[in-house]
């Protein structure tokens, strides 16, 4: 079996999946490595969803068949959140990996004086896997409708790879799911959440899409929708900002970050 860090390691996206009681859920992540675990590093625009997931289990995936694995793989296990609010641990450890794989990062961090000025990108919560405990290798995502389907099995996130006809983007609606891997989904009315992602090739787009509902045998009923997937590729194509809606996406991006940097400096405050 392929091993989860050496996916990770050479992967350039990911995901994270986890489930709390308002159910299941996931995010796409940049894969980056630290001290000898899988991890990402997410800004303080994301830090409400990180502080969320201290004293969970969580599943790490690479899931695209281009990402750079060459396989898929998940790999679930407890999970450490750590505030780098001064970026010192990111700067020191992970921001040349962020940066050959992110190029929004390369614009933001490749130097000191990129730092200084988009001091905000570097703070980050260190989310990490503190062990793998169970590792298995799903289908890969090859086609923009595949997606991954998170469910809790016994407070721990449980991923596999599914695909459907037609993703519908209203509620309410039943959508027949198929598993990439072969075999029956068996849902039992349990609420589930399915979701990919899609990127422009600068990276500054990168966009989720989700359906969330409750999985009833090989069916999804639909109460939440997010986004659709587009063209035939799993990792896009997005369309590139035009200029205005880039600086438009940068401030923004910004003053979310700086407002989870002030929060943590007072949550943080002796």
């Amino acid at each position: 079996m392929t091993d989860l860090i050496t996916v990770w390691q050479r992967s350039t996206v990911a995901e994270l999946s986890w489930t709390t009681t308002s159910g299941p859920s996931g995010i796409p992540v940049v894969p980056l490595v630290w001290r000898g675990r899988p991890c990402a590093a997410l800004p303080y625009s994301m830090a409400e969803t990180a502080l969320s997931l201290r004293g969970r289990r969580v599943a790490f995936s690479v899931s695209a068949e281009d990402a750079g694995g060459r396989t898929a793989v998940v790999g679930t296990g407890p999970v450490e959140v750590f505030e780098d609010v001064e970026g010192t641990e990111f700067v020191e450890h992970m921001v040349e990996q962020e940066a050959v794989k992110h190029p929004p990062t390369r614009l933001r961090a490749d130097s000191l004086m990129a730092r200084r000025e988009n001091w905000w990108w570097v703070s980050r919560l260190l989310v990490s896997l503190a062990s793998v405990e169970e590792q298995h290798e799903p289908h890969p995502r090859t086609r923009a409708g595949d997606a991954l389907l998170v469910r809790d099995r016994a407070g721990s996130p449980e991923v596999g790879v599914v695909t459907a006809e037609d993703w519908s983007d209203r509620p309410a609606r039943s959508v027949g799911l198929w598993s990439r891997e072969g075999g029956l989904l068996e849902g039992a009315q349990e609420p589930v959440f399915v979701f990919s992602h899609q990127y422009s090739p600068d990276f500054e787009r990168w966009e989720r899409w989700s359906r969330s509902g409750r999985l009833d045998g090989e069916t999804l009923v639909v109460d939440g929708v997010e986004g659709a997937p587009t063209g035939t590729d799993p990792s896009g194509p997005l369309q590139p900002y035009r200029l205005l809606e880039r600086l438009s996406n940068h401030r923004s991006l910004a003053r979310a970050c700086r407002s989870g940097i002030t929060a943590a400096e007072s949550r943080l405050a002796p």
